[in-house]
């Protein structure tokens, strides 16, 4: 098992966060890692999807998880290899806590971890910061 993980607190609202989390098609506004993304369906467990990471080939997803205004998780599968990628967010009494965690399993992860790891664990805390702030602006 692979994993990476960044916490984060906002002033943002639940409503916010959760409104661009929702928003599949612009997820690249707050992830500048991805080209593109798309949902086939409702922002709900079971929906499937399709991302398209910078210099990386397009990547089906499926909402494995989906809790309205605390949590989603999108898995994606490589060959051998499981990727999960969980959102949360916690009230705390010193504002709303994010955490954006990806995990990795399966007999591939030594080497997935190797090939796109270190892109992940550099782009994640990027990508968490933005969304706070493009959150807070709104």
């Amino acid at each position: 098992m692979w994993t990476t993980e960044v916490n984060r607190k906002t002033t943002a609202t639940k409503e916010q966060i959760w409104k661009l989390w929702a928003d599949v098609p612009h997820w690249n506004v707050w992830d500048k890692n991805l080209e593109t993304s798309e949902l086939f369906g409702g922002f709900q467990t079971g929906t499937k999807g399709a991302l398209k990471a910078v210099g990386g080939p397009k990547t089906k997803f499926v909402m494995t998880e989906c809790t309205e205004f605390k949590s989603f998780t999108n898995s994606s599968f490589l060959p051998l290899c499981k990727m999960d990628f969980i959102h949360t967010m916690t009230e705390t009494k010193d504002g709303l806590e994010i955490i954006h965690k990806i995990v990795m399993t399966g007999l591939m992860t030594f080497f997935f971890s190797k090939v796109i790891g270190n892109k992940i664990k550099v782009g994640l805390p990027v990508a968490v910061e933005k969304l706070i702030e493009v959150a807070e602006m709104r």
